[in-house]
């Protein structure tokens, strides 16, 4: 599991400005460190000072004790180091300040400043100490050695602890960082997972819907036409047996067409195969061939024009003239107009086309038998646009052969269309029929 930067920045548990337990603690015994290095060095500071050993005890304890407020106030921790070093005193509250200094969030010049300040004020102090050492001839050096010592001495007491400083507050510093990033990635995560779940959740509504559409087109016109020639057959039963045959047979094909598109469509479900079986349809010439795509839209095309969905194999718009002609058959006056030339149309435009056309005439058996049907289909450069309209049928309000209707054959027409970009109306006409008409882009 890992440690986000909401984790980083939960309510500190430690006391007064302490974010953790142990760093009071650690504090507390760096503090209680300084304070008995600066008490014992205040025995000799009082013997060069002339004042009672005692004060310069308390001096000390004072003075060391300030390292307790580091991470609150380094400034002042190294201003107090800086104050007593001409006592020779808080070596180790100048080092642990320094570096508190160099790894808080303080502006550059404040920190270079100090810093300074606190070499300066060691190389003053080491100078004056080793040249008195010197003169007392403690040290037989020669006067080369005085400057080095206190050169290097306050470069030893500084620079560590101030680059080491500087090093864990920039690591710090990109910790926070890679905290926040991290922190932010899971959301953008936790983002996108709930989008593609949405994305998902309405895929799977789409699809359910397509299949809806699909059966109701597959099954509603077959047995549409079913029943009208059983109807028929009942009918001529008795007056002509030769015709009653023949409209026995029509109904035994169609039931059969029903049930093998059904079949076709009940086998891409079950199979899931987004590359099954398909089909190639016979143009009257050459041209390029479309397949007719099988497969489940995927959730990371939800945000296009349209998904990509499980398309049962065919049908083609050369196919509408057996379409038409199974409606006359049964019974219907129907006539078909096309206009321009036959070409190649993807797969999803022909489909769509003759699904629109299909539903019509399944619409004209239902709600207006006996009416004169005329199906228009033209080819145009940029797209193709189709048109189903019927007159008034010959007795107003009677439904042929008391057909059912869900209502959802318009609706399910109008979604084809606009899901590949067309223009969808329907209504009655002002002579008593209705009309059907469609325009889809031809790419």
């Amino acid at each position: 599991m890992t440690t986000t930067g909401e984790d980083h920045t939960r309510a500190p548990t430690g006391p007064w400005w302490w974010e953790r337990r142990r760093g009071a603690v650690l504090d507390v015994g760096l503090a209680l460190a300084s304070a008995a290095e600066c008490g014992a060095e205040g025995v000799p500071f009082a013997r060069d000072a002339g004042v009672p050993l005692w004060l310069g005890v308390v001096f000390g304890l004072l003075a060391g004790s300030v390292l307790l407020v580091r991470r609150k106030w380094p400034v002042a921790v190294v201003l107090v180091a800086v104050a007593v070093t001409p006592a020779e005193m808080g070596l180790l509250m100048g080092v642990v300040g320094l570096y508190t200094l160099a790894a808080c969030e303080l502006p550059r010049r404040v920190i270079v400043a100090l810093a300074g300040m606190s070499l300066v004020g060691t190389m003053i102090v080491t100078f004056v100490r080793v040249s008195q050492d010197m003169a007392r001839g403690d040290l037989t050096l020669g006067d080369w050695f005085v400057p080095f010592a206190a050169v290097a001495t306050s470069l030893g007491v500084t620079a560590p602890p101030l680059l080491l400083g500087m090093y864990v507050g920039a690591r710090r510093r990109l910790m926070e960082s890679l905290r926040e990033r991290a922190d932010s990635l899971e959301r953008e995560l936790q983002l996108l997972a709930e989008r593609a779940e949405e994305r998902a959740e309405w895929a799977r509504n789409e699809e359910r819907t397509r299949i809806a559409r699909e059966m109701h087109d597959v099954v509603a016109h077959r047995v549409s036409l079913m029943v009208v020639h059983a109807a028929a057959l009942q009918a001529v039963a008795r007056k002509d047996p030769e015709k009653a045959v023949r409209n026995a047979a029509l109904v035994g094909d169609m039931g059969r067409q029903a049930l093998t598109e059904l079949r076709e469509m009940l086998g891409v479900l079950r199979s899931g195969d987004s590359g099954g079986a398909v089909r190639r349809r016979v143009e009257p010439e050459p041209a390029a061939v479309p397949l007719a795509a099988v497969g489940v839209a995927a959730a990371e095309a939800a945000s296009k024009a349209a998904a990509e969905v499980v398309v049962v194999d065919g049908p083609w718009l050369s196919e509408l003239e057996e379409l038409v002609g199974q409606s006359a058959a049964a019974g219907m006056v129907v006539a078909l107009s096309v206009e321009g030339e036959l070409r190649s149309y993807p797969a999803e435009v022909e489909q769509t086309a003759y699904r629109v056309v299909q539903e019509a005439l399944t619409n004209v058996h239902k709600h207006a038998g006996g009416a004169k049907t005329y199906v228009r289909l033209a080819h145009r450069s940029a797209e193709i646009a189709m048109q189903v309209e019927n007159d008034s049928p010959p007795e107003p309000g009677s439904a042929s052969a008391g057909l059912p209707s869900g209502g959802n054959g318009l609706l399910g027409m109008r979604e084809r269309v606009v899901a590949l970009g067309g223009v969808f109306v329907s209504g009655p006409t002002d002579a008593g029929g209705f009309r059907v008409s469609a325009v889809i882009p031809a790419v």
